[in-house]
């Protein structure tokens, strides 16, 4: 069995994540925040609980853009650093581009979809969700915000050797799969399609 480290995971566990949710996989869940019972507590920047070479795969999901600018990078480097040689990391984030299209067209503050903590508009996607900060939640806030070629671009600054991902402007995310090692065409479609998540449309 394979291992993934969940990172931020949240209240949700594999079986909400595609490619995890199945037998072949064993998740262990890390988060900063206690309420959500996660396995290890720490953060991005700081994962020296954790062995170097641990694991077969992350999983990191809308919370990259919760750090400054300046840590992403050091966060990006402990993910090389827990991984095997032959591991890889998924990463899922807000599309800054995207979401700044809608800015463009003065939608600041209108609904673009509704999440399971309620509607979400341009301003809680830049800054953080409103409801939930208000709710206490602070570590909801937003402190980054990325394309997809400056995503792809730090990923390949912290060492990962093959990468491949994209947008997804419907929802307004990027999404990418990046391998530590050389990966063929045929290793790609093999281990990183599966993982890719499926088209959505907005409502």
């Amino acid at each position: 069995m394979q291992t993934f480290l969940h990172v931020g995971c949240g209240i949700l566990n594999k079986f909400h994540l595609r490619g995890f949710n199945n037998d072949a996989w064993k998740e262990v869940r890390f988060d900063i925040d206690l309420n959500v019972h996660p396995d290890i507590v720490g953060t991005l920047t700081d994962m020296s609980m954790i062995e170097s070479g641990s694991f077969d795969a992350i999983y990191s999901a809308f919370n990259l853009d919760h750090i400054y600018p300046h840590q992403v990078p050091i966060a990006l480097s402990e993910f090389f650093r827990v991984l095997k040689d032959d591991g890889l990391v998924i990463i899922r984030c807000p599309d800054i581009q995207s979401v700044s299209e809608a800015i463009v067209q003065d939608k600041l503050l209108e609904v673009l979809y509704e999440s399971p903590s309620g509607p979400i508009s341009p301003i809680d996607i830049i800054y953080g969700n409103r409801k939930e900060i208000v709710d206490g939640n602070e570590f909801m806030a937003k402190k980054s915000g990325f394309t997809y070629s400056t995503l792809d671009r730090l990923l390949f600054e912290a060492g990962f050797k093959t990468r491949v991902g994209g947008k997804r402007p419907e929802v307004w995310e990027l999404f990418l799969v990046a391998f530590k090692e050389e990966k063929s065409e045929e290793e790609i479609e093999k281990i990183a399609i599966p993982l890719i998540p499926k088209p959505q449309r907005a409502d």
